[in-house]
């Protein structure tokens, strides 16, 4: 008897439709992998772009209104004061200047009061504030911090020392310009002292120079104290009204004195300003990133008391100028020094001539210190504006 022998059945499979079943899958997972990947830059290059744009509009914006407030005060400046002036006394005086239009004997008094007196205030006071205005940007980019101002490493202070020396002992050597330059030359002497003094095996730290600057302000503010005790009654009036900053007494000769220390500084801020955006990431990554600390430090420091040096040689000690414009414009144009020294500038000077402009006009027959407007009007902006940064959660900007 024989046993049937079973019979297996064989699979029926497809190999064309099993490749085919397969295929898809590893296509489609590579269809779901690489396009996140093609994506994500071009979802996330519009926003930067729009910034910047955003960032360059605000700074055009901003640089538009400040020179036409500007442009406006110093045809104000011009037109005010005890010879009152019209705009077409103005234009005509530049005129005959120029050659232009035919003198006028009947106009020399006015011709006197703008070219002698009128102009060289205004062009000094742009010069003042826009020094003073690019020296604060400076100190806040290299201390990281928008409550730093030049008096931090001790120029405001030995510029005082400098033109006290000079008034109680009636130096002459350098004529009607021995104050300015005492002034000048002690400014310099006492930063450079500052920061080696503040040096520890061939570096500078942040908290050693604000103390360095601190202990030397307080040495400055005790000579000052003693020339003060040592002055007779006119000599101790001008300290004190050279202390409180005043433009009075400006003269081409003071212009065409401090317009290249300005010019030098403010190349010098120019070029260190990209610089100063990497060292606000900290000093171990803008190492990192290329950037030779100490020495952007040594040039910033040297701008700085070049800057104010000039600046309080012929107008005085003027208060918060280098403190509220940098951090006020800093709300306005964004944190990048490229578009805040410039705009710094502009802000700087029309500060000054504000206030220049109502200190000779507020009281008639009197020429107010130029630093009583600056402080208050910078004291309560300054509370103003540090007050909304706390109370927007961000901090001092």
């Amino acid at each position: 008897m024989t046993t049937p022998t079973p019979t297996t059945p064989t699979p029926t499979t497809t190999p064309p439709r099993t490749t085919g079943a397969h295929t898809p899958g590893p296509r489609t997972t590579r269809a779901h992998t690489t396009a996140p990947r093609t994506a994500r830059p071009r979802t996330a290059a519009p926003p930067r772009t729009t910034r910047q744009r955003q960032r360059q509009r605000r700074f055009t914006l901003t640089v538009a209104v400040l020179v036409v407030m500007l442009a406006a005060t110093v045809i104000g400046s011009a037109m005010v004061g005890q010879f009152p002036l019209a705009v077409a006394d103005i234009v005509a005086s530049i005129g005959r200047r120029l050659g232009l239009v035919p003198v006028d004997a009947a106009a020399q008094f006015a011709d006197g009061a703008l070219w002698n007196v009128r102009f060289p205030r205004i062009a000094l006071g742009l010069i003042v504030g826009a020094a003073l205005g690019i020296a604060g940007t400076m100190m806040q980019g290299m201390f990281g911090n928008p409550l730093a101002e030049p008096g931090v490493i001790g120029v405001s202070a030995g510029c005082a020392v400098g033109a006290c020396a000079a008034i109680v002992f009636g130096l002459d050597w350098a004529g009607a310009a021995t104050v300015p330059v005492a002034a000048f030359v002690f400014g310099l002497i006492t930063t450079f002292a500052v920061y080696f003094l503040s040096r520890s095996t061939g570096r500078t730290q942040i908290l050693t120079l604000v103390l360095t600057g601190i202990a030397v302000n307080a040495v400055a503010s005790a000579l000052i104290a003693l020339c003060v005790f040592l002055a007779d009654t006119a000599s101790r009036e001008q300290i004190v009204f050279w202390q409180l900053g005043s433009l009075n007494g400006a003269s081409w000769i003071s212009v065409a004195t401090t317009a290249p220390f300005l010019l030098l500084g403010g190349v010098g801020a120019l070029i260190s300003a990209g610089k100063l955006d990497l060292l606000a990431l900290g000093e171990r990554q803008a190492r990192h990133l290329g950037v030779n600390v100490e020495r952007l430090r040594v040039v910033s420091i040297v701008c700085v008391a070049i800057l104010t040096s000039a600046a309080v040689a012929y107008a005085g000690i003027i208060a918060f100028v280098g403190l509220i414009i940098p951090h006020l414009l800093r709300l306005l144009v964004g944190p990048s020094h490229r578009l805040l020294v410039p705009a710094s500038a502009l802000g700087g000077a029309l500060l000054i001539s504000l206030a220049d402009m109502l200190s000779r006009t507020l009281v008639p027959f009197a020429d107010l210190p130029i630093g009583m407007f600056t402080a208050l009007v910078g004291g309560p902006v300054f509370f103003v504006l540090m007050r909304r940064s706390l109370r927007g959660g961000t901090g001092m900007p």
